[in-house]
């Protein structure tokens, strides 16, 4: 369980707990037969994380879904999967209308170019922090002065200028491990080696964060601006994500700095139905542990104001508001975009 001041979240992390309710209060029994209460109207209920290998009632889903609780379900290795949504949360039609009609005027070539621009200042952030050569700002200038009438023209720019940075920022991130370590280059999706799947693993998080902000904030998660639109890809979950990605880095640089191979264990994949392939996975007991530290991560403050009040927010606080500021500046209730940076 993670408590704020003013919500809590109810973590079943431990083989064998069970999420029930009994008498308006959730309770989590572990293994052992200890129990934890979470009165509903005492505290906001902000999040449940249920991993697989525990287990949870009917009833509390229901009540999860009635009072609208944001529920995430993972694998035993930490990796999202689903999430609880309730039936009329697609209800708010106009927001989604916005979004569509965005990709035809101007307002998406200002988000996609806006995103990326967003995402070279945090990595330099990283590379200045670590004493690494930071990027080419005459990219930066190249970026600001692209005019293109056409998204998709625009989104092969962009994306030929973000892959080049994106490159160079990784070849100096991965410097930073040891030589035994460092992959050739940055992979994502079904990388083989045991670094660039420990950067994958710290994003999956990042990626619920910015997908529960957006469905919260009635964006539809698959239409994007700067990613394009193809199946099973939240391309708006992935634009979003390029705002905070950097934080991330950080995170996992500060971590596991002093990370070596034996920290790794290998596991044979089908990847065809006549291949078989060997990957590199982080041990599952430190796995547990950065996603436990990720959760806390993600609850540690950054210094930019809230929309209503205060100086400070919690980084999860932060990527929520900013999908609100996205969906207003849509549908025409702001002026302006401009994506809130933290400074590490």
């Amino acid at each position: 369980m993670v408590q704020g001041s003013k919500t809590q979240k109810i973590i079943l992390d431990s083989h064998g707990s069970y999420l029930g309710m009994e008498k308006g209060a959730f309770t989590v029994k572990d293994k052992e037969g200890n129990i934890q209460r979470f009165p509903l109207f005492e505290k906001e209920i902000g999040e449940v994380i249920l991993k697989s290998g525990n287990m949870v009632s009917t009833g509390a889903l229901a009540s999860l879904g009635f009072w609208d609780v944001d529920v995430l379900i993972m694998t035993q290795r930490g990796r999202p999967v689903a999430m609880l949504k309730a039936l009329d949360d697609d209800s708010h039609v106009k927001t989604r209308v916005c979004q569509y009609e965005a990709l035809k005027s101007g307002k998406g070539l200002e988000i996609a170019k806006k995103l990326v621009l967003a995402k070279i200042q945090g990595q330099n952030q990283v590379l200045k922090k670590y004493g690494l050569r930071q990027l080419d700002f005459s990219m930066i200038e190249r970026v600001k002065n692209l005019e293109l009438e056409s998204l998709n023209r625009l989104r092969r720019k962009l994306s030929t200028y973000e892959g080049h940075c994106s490159n160079a920022y990784f070849q100096q991130v991965f410097s930073l491990f040891s030589e035994g370590l460092r992959p050739e280059n940055r992979r994502t999706f079904k990388a083989y080696d045991g670094l660039n799947n420990l950067f994958n693993l710290g994003y999956e998080l990042l990626s619920w964060k910015v997908h529960k902000a957006l469905i919260n904030a009635k964006l539809e998660p698959f239409l994007g601006f700067l990613h394009s639109e193809q199946f099973n890809k939240p391309s708006l979950v992935c634009d979003l994500m390029e705002l905070y990605r950097f934080l991330v880095d950080d995170f996992l640089i500060q971590r596991f700095s002093g990370l070596s191979k034996k920290d790794f264990v290998t596991k044979y994949e089908v990847l065809t139905r006549k291949k078989i392939g060997k990957r590199e996975y982080l041990n599952d007991v430190d796995s547990k542990g950065l996603m436990r530290e990720l959760n806390g991560f993600f609850e540690s403050n950054v210094e930019i104001a809230r929309m209503k009040v205060g100086k400070r927010q919690t980084l999860e606080t932060l990527i929520s508001e900013e999908a609100l500021l996205l969906a207003k500046y849509l549908r025409d209730e702001r002026k302006d975009w401009n994506p809130r940076i933290p400074t590490i």
